[in-house]
Formats: structure tokens, C-alpha cells, sequence
């Protein structure tokens, strides 16, 4: 319920950024364009993600090790093995992408294959399909498509407000200038509450990914190791990635400190293990 509270509040970012740039009617394009987003989203979530990564499917004969071990954790979480991708880095991380279970991808680096033990990637692997059981992988397209449609369209509402285009009143009509000046604070404001929103998303779910793998794989220990190894890496290691997609991975591969971490799209990586460390001892995956 939180995550459609908060998908059904960037879309209607889309429909007020609209509305400011042409009115009534303007509301109802940017309506008809937050929809169409959202369906181009759904249907190639995927294939943009494997691409923006520079990802290549691999077949059972050229990662059999990989595959073998992605088809026992799906067993162990009754769902369909997803199609598996290799990304050529040197930097450890991982995604999973696709609309759900039945359309899955998980894609890991040949970095994190070298720096991980087997069980240690495997709590990642499960932690991956816990993002494409529990849908996370179709949320966050979707999020991060209809938040980076804001920031389209406030980028094209800020240039017609410079150029003259903006519709508001007479610029000699005091009103007519206060609502250009409220356009263009929210003109700014827009994107920002959009990244915000997909940053809450997103935190929220890899919690609960976390969790979820450590069910599947029987024991948080692993996946707990890992993240504190990955967390080091790409502290020390730059990974070139598009901004739209680093939120998939399953370590942010954009790091900042200071005010730069209020804005990532993932948790605390030290709250992370502590969690999963507490989980220690619980129930195995039924």
C-alpha cells in the first residue's frame, strides 16, 4: 500500500508539472504521457535495464556454476528460474530486472563472481530473487521511468517559462507574476520530490529483498558477509554507471558521503548487516 501511495504520487507530479506548463489540458496529456510511461516500463523493463548495463545473457554451457546456482535458490523459493546475465566489470554488484516471476533476469558482475565465495553469492543471488519474486524489479522501472518523466517535463516547463511560454497572466499583472514565480518554484521543486519518492521506494524494498534472500538461501550470514565485502569494493572502486539504473544494483555504485548520502537510492549498507545479523537463528525458507 505504501509503494502505490508513492507510485500514484509521482504520477501525479506528472499531472501538475502539466498542468502548470498548459493548463486543464496540459494536465490531461502529461496524464495520458504518465500512463504510457508506465506501460513502456512494464512490458521492456528488462531489456532497457540489461542494456543501460551492458549485460549479455549467458547460456547454461558458458556460466554453468552460475546457473546451477540460481536454479536451486529458485527451487527453494518456488519460482521460475530467471534468464541470467554476466556484465563485464571488474567492480562487484548485481540487479535483477524484469516485470515478475515469470519474466525475470538476474545479472551479476565478473567482479562480484571473483571476490565472493560460493555461499556469499549466493545470498546475493538470493537476495536478487527475492527482488523479482516480490515484484520490486517492475516498482522501481516504474518509479524510476515516471521520475525521470518529471524531470523531463519540468526541464521543458522551465525553458517555455524563459522564453516567454509559460501560460500565466500578463507579466504587467502583479497575480500573472506570482504565478509564474510559483510555476517556476515548482518547476524545481518537481524533480526533487520525484527523486525523493523513488529514493523511498527503493530503500523501503531493499530491506525487504534482504530479508526475503536470507529466507531463501536458509541463513543471513552469507549475504551479510557479502554486502560488507561489496560495501569496501566500491568504496575503492568506481563503477560507470547510468544515474537512472544505479538504483537496481544491489550495492549503490554511486557513492557520496555528507549531504550526497541523504540522496541515495539505498539503505544504510551497516544497517543492512545488522539486520540480517539479527536474523540469525530464524526459520528456514519453507
Amino acid at each position: 500500500m505504501k509503494t502505490t501511495l508513492l507510485l500514484a504520487t509521482l504520477t501525479g507530479m506528472v499531472v501538475l508539472v502539466g498542468g502548470l506548463i498548459g493548463g486543464p489540458l496540459g494536465m490531461i496529456i502529461a496524464f495520458v504521457f504518465a500512463i504510457a510511461m508506465n506501460m513502456g516500463a512494464w512490458w521492456f523493463s528488462a531489456s532497457i535495464a540489461l542494456k543501460m548495463s551492458g549485460a549479455q545473457e549467458v547460456t547454461p554451457e558458458e556460466a554453468p556454476e552460475l546457473h546451477r546456482m540460481v536454479e536451486e535458490l529458485a527451487m527453494r523459493a518456488n519460482m521460475p528460474k530467471p534468464r541470467v546475465a554476466i556484465i563485464d566489470n571488474p567492480v562487484p554488484n548485481a540487479f535483477a530486472t524484469g516485470r515478475g516471476p515469470n519474466d525475470g533476469v538476474v545479472a551479476a558482475t565478473t567482479g562480484i563472481m571473483q571476490m565472493l565465495t560460493h555461499d556469499e553469492l549466493a545470498g546475493v543471488m538470493a537476495h536478487e530473487l527475492a527482488h523479482i519474486k516480490n515484484r520490486d524489479t517492475l516498482i522501481s522501472s516504474i518509479a524510476a521511468t515516471v521520475a525521470g518523466a518529471i524531470a523531463m517535463i519540468a526541464d521543458m516547463a522551465m525553458w517555455s517559462a524563459i522564453f516567454g511560454m509559460f501560460t500565466g497572466g500578463d507579466e504587467d499583472d502583479g497575480g500573472g507574476l506570482g504565478e509564474l514565480f510559483g510555476g517556476m518554484l515548482m518547476i524545481i521543486i518537481a524533480p526533487i520530490a520525484a527523486m525523493i519518492v523513488q529514493m523511498a521506494i527503493s530503500r523501503t524494498r531493499e530491506f525487504g529483498a534482504d530479508a526475503e534472500g536470507a529466507r531463501i538461501l536458509g541463513d543471513p550470514l552469507p549475504l551479510a558477509r557479502a554486502l560488507e565485502k561489496l560495501e569496501n569494493a566500491n568504496n575503492h572502486m568506481a563503477m560507470q554507471v547510468n544515474p537512472g539504473a544505479a538504483h537496481q544494483y544491489i550495492i549503490n555504485p554511486l557513492h557520496g558521503g555528507g549531504i550526497a548520502g541523504l540522496f541515495s537510492t539505498h539503505p544504510n549498507t551497516t544497517e543492512r548487516i545488522n539486520r540480517l545479523r539479527a536474523m540469525n537463528g530464524t526459520t528456514v525458507y519453507a
